[in-house]
């Protein structure tokens, strides 16, 4: 269904401005909303006439991984990328409705030279609708060239040399923006539909990043120059990562800017340092984090590309029947789960992150990785579920990472170290001022800082408002370690998990990004299993 489609007032052509013109090429935008670095527009371009169009899919917004805060972010970056284009000749034209359909429509006035796109790793709803194009495409005689965007390789066979080959795709030139799109139509679809209009509920988040190419290359700018001299150390805790993370990710989730372009940056970054003072090592060592953080961006995504199936089972199915499927959930785990969404758990630290999620649509990694392992081990709740729900929350959700994190959170891959993060203890080392705790739970204020993270010890704890935990975590901890332990004595877990380390794993061969100390820092970073943090 097309509700919103717009459609042209004369049937005999869809454009008629484009009489002149044989052929076209269509440009795909996808996640990938800029002109800058867009290697599909600039060899389109170079071939002949292009359109450009951006289709807004009303059952992709429909899907549960979806939330109207995303969608505000992408459409400030169509409204950036209708002035980048406007600014080279040809608008950009929004459709509403499903590709195919839409597709069909423009061939039926025009001959289709090509189509182009940037390939994408999605979820598993992308990867039907791509199936589909890929189907009309052949069946209209129509080529379509998908090209990369990232240093996800599609088709893997071996993860061997995999490292190397991210460092050198990152290394080449950027593709150049065409200095002009001769105008081939006019007058199309151009309004960017509201989130009311596709039919999403009201997700307030009034401290969402501003997306757009502008804001890309700013924040960019802010880190590289002030923001990110303390990132390795400043990252780790939600008192500092607002400020000290790059803060780059739902730009690159989007596209407003390309990943290539900040590993470049970086690197030029890296180089123009003055030698062996303080502040530059300082510097040294968090660029190198942030360009170690950038290989590890690919590297999760390479995971879900080469396994789409982790977005809904179970990595490693030994675990399969661990946690109750949603359909079998108790009436304790739905109160658990109601607890965990509303940030209502009764652990300072943890309801503070998720508070500070709701407001911001961001938290820095380890507190998503804190957050997925509480409600995994010491809430015993359906990853799936919790995946879900914590996708809604994030700007920045990016399938590819999101899926293999939320199951390695959850310690159902097989083949990662299991975390049972301890909340309490995780308060008192990330926060120990209680000053990110006391930001978002104001109902706290009166607790002495003695008890922040821990005021059911507080003598006047009844009298707060404040729930009290809803679980024994250091109970909960234990019997979690336990379960998972004996999954990983069975007979055949071993097994399974070579085949698994043997598709999925990381190589020694980590990227080199310019220095010894580089290559070391992503030799810590393969040891410790830590991911996209940007």
């Amino acid at each position: 269904m097309c509700a919103l489609m717009w459609l042209p007032h004369r049937k005999d052509r869809l454009y008629p401005e484009a009489e002149g013109w044989a052929v076209l090429n269509i440009v795909w935008f996808k996640r990938d909303l800029r002109v800058q670095d867009h290697a599909p527009l600039a060899e389109a371009a170079a071939r002949g006439p292009v359109l450009p169009i951006y289709i807004v899919e009303p059952e992709f917004w429909a899907q549960p991984d979806s939330a109207a805060r995303q969608w505000a972010f992408a459409a400030d970056c169509l409204a950036s990328l209708q002035k980048d284009l406007a600014a080279l000749g040809q608008p950009l034209h929004i459709f509403v409705g499903e590709a195919v359909p839409v597709l069909q429509t423009i061939a039926q006035s025009h001959k289709i030279s090509a189509l182009w796109s940037h390939e994408e790793t999605g979820n598993g709803w992308t990867f039907a609708r791509d199936r589909r194009v890929a189907e009309w495409v052949r069946a209209s005689g129509v080529v379509w060239h998908e090209l990369r965007q990232t240093g996800v390789v599609r088709r893997l066979k071996s993860r061997n040399g995999w490292a190397r080959a991210w460092d050198a795709d990152m290394a080449r030139p950027v593709s150049q923006t065409p200095a002009a799109l001769p105008l081939v139509a006019a007058g199309g679809p151009q309004r960017i539909p509201t989130a009311r209009d596709l039919g999403l509920r009201d997700d307030p988040c009034p401290h969402r990043q501003p997306g757009g190419r502008a804001q890309a290359i700013a924040t960019l700018h802010s880190f590289l120059a002030q923001r990110g001299r303390d990132y390795r150390f400043q990252m780790s805790s939600p008192v500092t990562a607002f400020d000290s993370s790059s803060r780059l990710s739902p730009h690159i989730t989007w596209g407003s800017i390309s990943l290539r372009e900040i590993a470049q940056a970086t690197s030029s970054r890296m180089r123009a340092l003055p030698p062996n003072t303080p502040d530059a090592k300082r510097w040294q060592g968090s660029l190198t984090s942030f360009f170690g953080r950038q290989h590890w961006h690919c590297h999760f995504m390479q995971k879900l590309e080469d396994a789409p199936r982790l977005e809904f089972e179970n990595l490693h199915r030994a675990y399969d029947g661990l946690r109750p499927l949603a359909k079998d959930m108790s009436q304790t785990d739905l109160a658990r789960f109601e607890a965990f969404c509303e940030g209502g758990t009764g652990f300072p630290f943890v309801d503070a992150c998720l508070r500070a999620l709701r407001d911001h649509g961001w938290i820095n990694f380890r507190m998503r990785a804190m957050l997925m392992s509480f409600a995994s081990y010491h809430l015993w709740l359906p990853w799936r579920e919790t995946g879900l729900f914590l996708a809604r929350r994030f700007v920045d959700y990016e399938p590819g990472i999101h899926w293999p994190q939320v199951q390695m959170q959850s310690g159902t891959t097989g083949i990662n170290t299991m975390r049972v993060y301890n909340p309490v203890k995780q308060g008192y080392d990330q926060d120990p001022k209680g000053r990110f705790v006391r930001r978002f739970l104001p109902e706290l204020a009166a607790v002495p800082d003695a008890f922040l993270h821990e005021p059911w010890l507080w003598p006047g704890a009844a009298q707060l408002g404040y729930p009290a935990p809803i679980v024994d975590h250091i109970a909960a901890g234990r019997a979690a370690r336990v379960a998972l332990s004996a999954v990983r004595k069975g007979a055949d877990h071993r097994a399974e998990a070579r085949k698994i380390v043997k598709k999925h794993a990381s190589r020694k061969d980590a990227p080199k990004p310019r220095t010894a100390s580089s290559r070391r820092a992503n030799q810590r970073t393969d040891q410790a299993q830590l991911a996209f943090d940007l």
